[in-house]
């Protein structure tokens, strides 16, 4: 393994538009050498400090042991994780044992994502603000029942969630009790497999929805249509820094959900050695947690890749957390805003069909760029592969240049079918 700081080789695993992101920022880092990203995309197959690693001996980014070996022969002094199936799944166990840091949680950390059942008891153990709620196992006729006997007798709406992971797809927000009785059928009938046989059925909350962590807070954009109508996605965009989230706001998520849940990790021996991603809905009697994620968000990392300072050596501030010494890491954030807008396949979130071939023009401006999430090379040209197939972003000094910025990037983009949203940000900028 490679132990020199300042020339330091990294394996990005995942292939996505967030890994695409953080090889861009990473490659930037003075203590690295180079980037290695498995599997990759279009996007990073080849440049000065990034590529994929083409290994046939590995079928798939959940063969962990594989990953290791791949890793040593390498000589990689990093390992990043990307896709939330990999953390879930205890990926950074399997480099520790082999003496390879890992910027991931552990795998008893990684619950607070892996099972909103777990997550939601958590949060009532800790007296963390969220939403009413309660837990259900599907699988069994009278809990089925149960619910939908709970949903008839709140007084508020009900949101149902798939308590595994479902790819970021699993919440629905019927509109009445009649169709949320329906929801849950589908839900026992095998809609999400396994991961939506148990469910949290809980209240929906009215407010601004933020995405926190140790960077500006952002605003995703999760349904499919313009007007946040549609189905739910992996998100279609993201701006920030949000403008309605106060400095006092700021401390209240700091003091009442980020520090207890933290507090809450520890009293359970949960090591946690990552990035926690909070949804956070800020309602009239204050901010509300909606759900944990333990690692990178997407298309959130997009966003905030564009708002680290020049020079923030990534690299450098995701070894010292492995290490226990974040305090001594450097993260700067640049002043102004960055925002993406995600560019789809046609019938995204549901089937959609792959390999179209697709025309990308040359950026001129050196603050927008375009982010890879699901295209392949095939010979010289890329195609479509993926339901999410890039994620545009932009830098600005205000928010009208970064929208402006990001929407100009997306006509450099032409494929059959493709589809994306036009008001990002937009209700945030009719507020101003």
């Amino acid at each position: 393994m490679n132990d020199d700081i300042h020339k330091r080789r990294i394996l990005l695993i995942g292939s996505g538009g967030r890994e695409h992101a953080l090889a861009w920022k990473l490659s930037q880092s003075a203590s690295v050498e180079h980037v290695y990203v498995f599997p990759g995309n279009g996007g990073t197959v080849q440049t000065e400090k990034i590529s994929n690693v083409v290994d046939e001996s590995i079928v798939t980014e959940r063969d962990y042991p594989a990953l290791v070996t791949l890793a040593l022969k390498l000589n990689i002094g990093l390992v990043v994780v990307g896709p939330d199936s990999a953390v879930v799944d205890g990926i950074e166990g399997y480099f520790r044992q082999s003496g390879i840091p890992c910027f991931a949680p552990s795998k008893e950390a990684a619950e607070l994502e892996g099972s909103k059942t777990y997550a939601k008891d958590f949060m009532r153990k800790y007296e963390i603000p969220t939403a009413e709620y309660q837990n259900f196992d599907l699988s069994v006729a009278a809990d089925l029942e149960q619910a939908k006997d709970y949903i008839q007798t709140v007084y508020h709406n009900a949101v149902i969630k798939a308590s595994g992971l479902v790819a970021g797809k699993g919440v629905v927000l019927p509109s009445s009790a009649k169709e949320a009785c329906e929801e849950l059928d589908s839900f026992a009938n095998g809609r999400f497999g396994d991961s939506g046989l148990s469910v949290v059925v809980e209240e929906y909350l009215e407010g601004d929805e933020i995405s926190f962590k140790s960077f500006p807070p952002g605003q995703d954009h999760k349904r499919i249509f313009n007007g946040n109508t549609g189905p739910n996605t992996g998100g279609m965009g993201v701006y920030a820094p949000t403008t309605f989230v106060t400095d006092a706001m700021m401390s209240k998520i700091e003091e009442t959900i980020l520090r207890p849940t933290f507090d809450g990790l520890r009293a359970e021996g949960r090591t946690f050695r990552g990035l926690l991603l909070t949804g956070i809905m800020i309602t009239r009697s204050g901010p509300k947690v909606l759900e944990y994620n333990v690692r990178f968000g997407d298309p959130e990392t997009q966003t905030m890749m564009l708002l680290l300072s020049h020079n923030t050596d990534l690299a450098a501030v995701l070894l010292t957390c492995t290490q226990g010494t974040l305090k001594d890491a450097h993260l700067g954030v640049r002043s102004g805003y960055a925002c993406n807008v995600v560019i789809s396949s046609a019938g995204y979130p549901g089937p959609y069909s792959t390999g179209k071939p697709l025309r990308l023009d040359p950026i001129l401006s050196r603050d927008v760029h375009i982010f890879h999430a699901g295209t392949k090379l095939i010979g010289d040209v890329l195609h479509t592969a993926g339901g999410r197939v890039f994620s545009v972003a932009a830098y600005g000094d205000s928010l009208e240049d970064a929208v402006k910025g990001a929407y100009q990037g997306v006509e450099a983009i032409s494929f059959q079918g493709m589809h994306f949203r036009t008001d990002i940000a937009s209700r945030c900028m009719t507020k101003r």
